[in-house]
């Protein structure tokens, strides 16, 4: 106990130790479009933040000046060549437009800032940042679409005859096509970018190298909507005399042509894989010259002979070209390409982070189920694939099979993933060894959702460097941390954070394995969740615009996003719909970012124009209700109404942003009438909503429906919670409403009592049984991967550590702690990395009291609500209750302390 404390005291200290002195200000973490020093920003106003630090206590920003020139040498000079802001009189430090001005394709903008404070006081300029654009107009494009041959004649290649494979096996025309081009150089390069979108995805190599760390790049889209491409900083794998440039194509989501429920084998954007891409040099001498796509790249097909997203892929080693995408190589005779239309989307840069592998994880433990038959266990629930280390005799034929669970013999179980799709085959990757010593192999257009992996095929037995568990996900930054003295709480964490991870591959998932598809509920219930631990609002950004792709016009959304035309008709309906108009409220919220808001407000609109011609008498009807309860279902009719209302009032106020004065009224009045017509619909005596199950009741308390029903409707839910013995009996939208909806309204007891549980249905039974990621069954059925029940990770921020924004000062420009000092636990932290600066709260308990250290970032203000009947504290001064930063509150027994900015000690004895 005493060490943990002297922990949490060092771990504060530290966070709270500055590089600055107390007369000092620093402008640091200097970001576009949430980027730091992008390149290849695809907007028309790139939006600047800062993060100012300061020892100074209450520091207020009172304007700021912004320097953007065309080098770094000018800004040195303070020679703002493109624009000066001038003293702009603003608190503004986030997402700050650079508007009215004519942005260059190509070209790096450098800029720096200095602030003045509340005194009128300037800081010092910030070190200098850059962004630089992408392509932006069409014209700007001078390579053509490539695609290889329908069927390469395997004969020209390699001498033998195609035969005709079955099922499990490749036809010879699946060869994944590999492109190269030779280009001479005879200047020194000071400048060269890669423009390139290889579709499905594309792995480029320069030199025999490969150009960067990005897999499954890029991004899944609606194709014929939106296509997105990559730029990549190639000045230094350019040297004088030849290069080549070799492209290898993955099938992807554009070419998908395993069967399954979904339907994408019949995509209307479905072709063969295909290649744009331009290499643009600007020597030293100043000349420039482009080397892009066109009739003159050659290519042949590569050793990925088989590769399918949901299936698997298989690499024949003894088929590798050595030396195809070098230098010197003689490649008479690869074939010409095929100048392909190309995808009919638009091109767009990926300004999302791109699929990076971020951990590798060693076999905890290798069993023998069979003879020849080995399991690799990873210990660890991940989305990603094996790495295979071996040395065989040219054709060994391994075969890797990936699964969540094993069956009764100790061997891979895939039933529950392989139910949704044609044939037996799935999670299965093959490897053919050229002999030719030891040989590492991991897939590239491909990632399974795995914690164990059944190989076969082997010539030896194996140990645990054999095969290497490698993580891959959407690479976001970290944004927060939690911890606590409650270990299961902490497993929790780490468990939503797996599944959050796992399941955000350019685009929001359910599951890695059985589905990966982009299920608008999944998403929208762990918003909150993702935006608290991960800097998620470029891939947030990305994927709503994949929504408003998806959106027909009739005002209608899928429950799949993006998808092949699945979803309208069967898994959509409001609870998965309002992705669309939460997650950008959330990002508002979280961000301050209302451009996300301006963007899909006409979609939005559209969307709740929709629902009123489904509603009957202002009830709406259609769609999923609450998926996978515990045990008692509720009617989907609830859950619909109540989120056609919340659409109604959040788009009345956006329009109250905007000054949309009408928009504002009329649907401010339209989500009045729906509460109306919910309460007199489903309210009954004793605050009992529905059929009273706490779905019905949590739904009505958070959704805001309940009125001057508040008090019976907690009373009851409280009561439900009770008798089912402190268990939850709710599906994944049930989930989130209960915890919130008890937290909210001063019961946090009963919410902790919910989470702190370890028999069915809970998290912690969960745990208990092994798991590192969340399921999707309470019971533990089906996926062992779902990211739907992750909004307990948000709950931990918000009510143990008390970090929560402040609905009137959006992006945590006025931060509201609001802990709740559980007595069962001794000490709980936070931290979260606001757009302002790092948030901080972390309590510790001793017989005697309670101490709560916040951290406040500068240019913002804090408000804590503690409990009214303490004696209290602030930096070892007793708190006058009268004082004017506080504020008392008889009814709830609460006094709320408001500060500036600055780093403060609270004890409640």
């Amino acid at each position: 106990m005493t060490k943990r404390l002297i922990f949490l005291s060092l771990w504060f200290l530290i966070a709270a130790t500055r590089t600055i002195s107390s007369a000092q200000v620093a402008i640091t973490k200097l970001t576009t479009e949430y980027l730091s020093n992008p390149v290849g920003i695809d907007v028309e106003t790139p939006r600047l933040s800062w993060v100012i630090e300061s020892a100074e206590k209450s520091y207020l920003q009172s304007a700021y000046q912004v320097l953007i020139a065309s080098s770094p040498e000018k800004l040195t000079e303070q020679n703002a060549d493109i624009w000066n802001s001038g003293k702009v009189k603003s608190d503004r430090s986030v997402l700050v437009p650079f508007k009215d001005h004519q942005l260059n394709s190509r070209q790096r903008y450098y800029w720096k800032v200095r602030v003045w404070n509340n005194n009128d006081k300037a800081s010092e300029y910030s070190d200098v940042a850059f962004w630089e654009m992408a392509l932006l107009k069409k014209d700007d494009w001078q390579g053509k679409w490539l695609s290889a041959p329908k069927v390469y004649d395997w004969a020209s290649f390699v001498g033998q005859r195609k035969l005709h494979i079955k099922e499990d096996k490749p036809e010879a025309g699946d060869a994944a096509p590999q492109f190269r081009k030779s280009f001479a150089v005879s200047k020194k390069v000071k400048q060269a970018r890669l423009y390139i979108s290889g579709i499905g995805y594309n792995v480029p190599c320069m030199n025999g190298q490969k150009i960067g760390e990005r897999l499954l790049d890029p991004a899944f889209t609606r194709y014929d909507k939106t296509v997105l491409y990559s730029v990549y900083d190639v000045t230094d794998k350019i040297k004088t005399g030849e290069n080549v440039i070799g492209v290898t194509l993955g099938n992807g989501w554009y070419n998908m042509f395993t069967k399954d429920v979904w339907g994408y084998d019949h995509a209307q954007w479905r072709s063969a894989p295909c290649l744009l891409a331009q290499i643009e040099m600007i020597f030293e001498d100043g000349s420039k010259t482009i080397v892009a796509t066109d009739e003159s790249w050659k290519t042949a097909p590569g050793p990925i002979v088989f590769n399918s997203i949901r299936q698997g892929e298989f690499y024949d080693a003894t088929k590798e070209t050595k030396g195809w995408n070098s230098p010197g190589f003689n490649d008479a005779n690869w074939l010409a390409p095929l100048i392909a239309s190309g995808p009919a989307g638009k091109l767009k840069a990926q300004m999302i982070q791109p699929v990076n592998a971020t951990e590798r994880f060693v076999p905890k433990k290798i069993t023998q189920p069979s003879p020849g038959i080995y399991v690799f266990d990873l210990g660890k629930n991940i989305a990603g694939f094996a790495e295979l280390t071996i040395n065989a005799p040219a054709g060994t034929a391994i075969t890797l099979k990936y699964a969540e669970r094993l069956d009764a013999n100790g061997r891979v179980d895939q039933a529950d993933i392989a139910q949704h799709v044609a044939g037996k085959m799935v999670q299965t990757d093959k490897y053919i060894c050229k002999g030719e010593g030891t040989e590492t192999w991991h897939p590239s257009f491909m990632y399974h959702g795995f914690q164990y992996v059944e190989v076969s095929g082997l010539t030896q037995t194996p140990d645990e460097k054999m095969l290497t568990g490698v993580k891959v996900h959407t690479a976001m930054e970290s944004a927060g941390s939690f911890e606590c003295s409650n270990e299961m709480f902490n497993s929790i964490q780490q468990a939503t954070l797996n599944s959050y991870q796992s399941n955000f591959m350019g685009y929001p998932t359910d599951c890695p394995q059985r589905e990966k598809n982009g299920w608008t509920g999944d998403a929208h219930l762990a918003a909150e969740t993702g935006l608290y631990n991960f800097r998620s609002q470029n891939a947030y950004t990305k994927w709503l615009n994949d929504i408003a792709d998806e959106q027909k016009a009739t005002g209608e959304l899928a429950a799949i996003v993006p998808t092949a035309g699945w979803g309208y008709f069967w898994g959509n309906g409001p609870a998965w719909d309002n992705a669309m108009v939460l997650i950008p409220w959330y990002m508002y919220e979280y961000s301050g970012d209302a451009m996300i808001l301006q963007q899909m407000y006409p979609h939005i609109k559209r969307y709740v124009d929709y629902l009123g011609t489904k509603a009957e008498n202002n009830i709406v009807s259609i769609g999923l209700g609450d998926w996978a309860p515990a045990k008692t279902k509720t009617p989907a009719d609830i859950t619909s109404t109540a989120y056609y209302y919340v659409d109604a009032m959040l788009l009345s106020k956006m329009a109250t942003i905007f000054g949309y004065t009408d928009d504002a009224k009329k649907y401010a009045a339209l989500a009045t009438t729906i509460n109306d017509a919910f309460n007199k619909r489903y309210y009954h005596n004793k605050g009992v909503y529905g059929e009273g199950s706490q779905t019905a009741l949590s739904c009505a308390i958070y959704q805001g429906l309940c009125g001057n029903n508040l008090k019976p409707t907690l009373a009851a839910l409280a009561d439900s919670v009770k008798k089912n013995d402190n268990h939850l009996d709710c599906g994944m939208l049930g989930t989130k409403y209960l915890l919130n909806a008890l937290s909210d309204n001063g019961r946090p007891d009963v919410a902790y009592k919910i989470v702190n549980q370890r028999t069915f249905p809970s998290w912690g039974n969960w745990i208990e049984q092994g798991a590192t990621t969340l399921w999707e069954q309470w019971n533990g059925t089906e996926s062992h991967n779902h990211i739907m029940f992750g909004d307990v990770s948000a709950w931990f921020y918000k009510n143990l550590a008390g970090i929560n924004t402040d609905k009137d000062a959006a992006g945590f420009k006025r931060i509201l702690f609001r802990p709740y000092f559980a007595p069962e636990l001794t000490w709980a932290k936070a931290s979260h990395q606001s757009m302002y600066g790092n948030v901080k709260a972390a309590w510790t308990r001793t017989k005697d009291a309670i101490t709560y250290n916040i951290s406040i970032p500068a240019n913002t203000t804090g408000e804590v609500v503690l409990p009214g009947n303490k004696k209290i504290l602030l930096d070892d001064v007793v708190l006058a209750k009268n004082a004017s930063n506080v504020i008392v509150d008889k009814q709830n027994g609460t006094i709320k302390v408001k500060l500036g900015s600055g780093d403060y000690a609270i004890k409640l004895m």
